[in-house]
């Protein structure tokens, strides 16, 4: 098993924590795993992506030239990544900001209304947990499980009281695939 994921949007829509949150879940499941964040220096709501490899063998590099799967959380991510996307793959698209619908017919499409999901949920702030809880179920290869954990590790200490939202927000997402 080899996934090559590409996770972007504007910063502050919490692209970087779903990266680490596969990221974190991947070593825990026994993968081995990269993370490589990339952010410019306007940081929230500036450009912000991350690379996540998670594999059964040794990784070699955590730079790829193309990916197995794209997470596109904004516009300008789903028009700079798209093309690199390996034939197969899957783009997952945060349809509440991004109008533009994936455009090769070699790729599977889903579209997640992260924005709506987690206003239902509460707080606008979840919908990269929404996001992280569709990807985690249609790709199937983490436990939802682990990834909660992952959560709860997240907001520890004065945060531990987000721990309920997130969780929600990540099963919300789950189902949106189901």
């Amino acid at each position: 098993m080899l996934k090559k994921i590409i996770i972007s949007g504007f910063g502050g829509q919490g692209g970087l924590a779903i990266g680490k949150n596969l990221a974190e879940a991947g070593m825990e499941a026994g993968f081995h795993v990269t993370w490589a964040p990339s952010y410019g220096p306007e940081m929230r709501g500036g450009t912000a992506n991350c690379s996540v490899v998670i594999s059964t063998n040794p990784i070699g590099s955590p730079v790829f030239a193309s990916s197995t799967e794209l997470i596109a959380l904004n516009e300008p991510s789903l028009e700079k990544f798209e093309a690199g996307v390996q034939p197969g793959g899957s783009v997952f698209v945060n349809c509440d900001v991004v109008t533009d619908q994936v455009r090769r017919e070699d790729l599977t499409a889903c579209y997640i209304p992260c924005a709506k999901t987690a206003e239902e949920v509460g707080s606008p702030k979840v919908g990269n947990m929404v996001m992280l809880g569709a990807y985690v179920a249609k790709t199937g290869f983490l436990k939802p499980e682990t990834i909660e954990t992952m959560i709860a590790q997240m907001f520890a200490g004065p945060k531990a009281k987000f721990v309920p939202l997130n969780i929600e927000a990540f099963r919300r997402g789950m189902a949106c695939v189901r």
